[in-house]
């Protein structure tokens, strides 16, 4: 599991947060993310602008962490997100994805630049190094909730899941 993680970046003002995501969103890269996130959610964050200006590509297992944040900043999934979790200039291919996962609609979407509070400021993210194990209980976890969210998903991703849970299962008893 060696493929290039996104470069996240971090810039945030008293309950503004906008995480900058550069390169390809992968599974590697879904630890990291949701890591950064939960750390600034856990320090009092509640409104996100992901900027996906530069972020070329979401695989499943970083559009499952990303639905996952959606329905915990949503305060009622079955009608959508409130609008707290911003995607600032998703491409047209990301934007296709959501739709077809059907999870759009947790997210608000805008293009755009950045406007930020004027108390905002850059802040250091340090990648964390999953291990193996915390990868896979990521990529479970994300492929689930993307099942749990539309039924139309369990088809995509059931066969991933169950390989998923064997291979998890087997890195537990090791």
């Amino acid at each position: 599991m060696s493929a290039p993680t996104a470069k996240l970046l971090v810039f945030a003002g008293e309950k503004f947060s906008c995480i900058k995501i550069i390169g390809r969103a992968n599974f590697n890269s879904s630890v990291d993310f949701k890591t950064l996130v939960n750390e600034l959610r856990a320090k009092g964050y509640g409104y996100f602008i992901l900027d996906l200006s530069e972020c070329v590509l979401m695989d499943s297992t970083f559009l499952g962490v990303l639905t996952g944040f959606g329905l915990k900043m949503s305060p009622n999934p079955e009608v959508g997100g409130d609008g707290s979790i911003e995607l600032l200039n998703a491409n047209a291919r990301i934007t296709e994805l959501l739709e077809n996962l059907g999870v759009l609609h947790l997210f608000k979407l805008t293009q755009g630049e950045v406007k930020t509070p004027s108390d905002a400021a850059a802040h250091t993210h340090v990648n964390c190094e999953p291990s193996k194990l915390e990868v896979t209980e990521a990529c479970l976890e994300a492929h689930r909730t993307l099942m749990d969210v539309n039924p139309e998903n369990v088809a995509r991703f059931k066969d991933v899941t169950t390989f998923l849970a064997e291979d998890l299962k087997r890195l537990r008893t090791t």
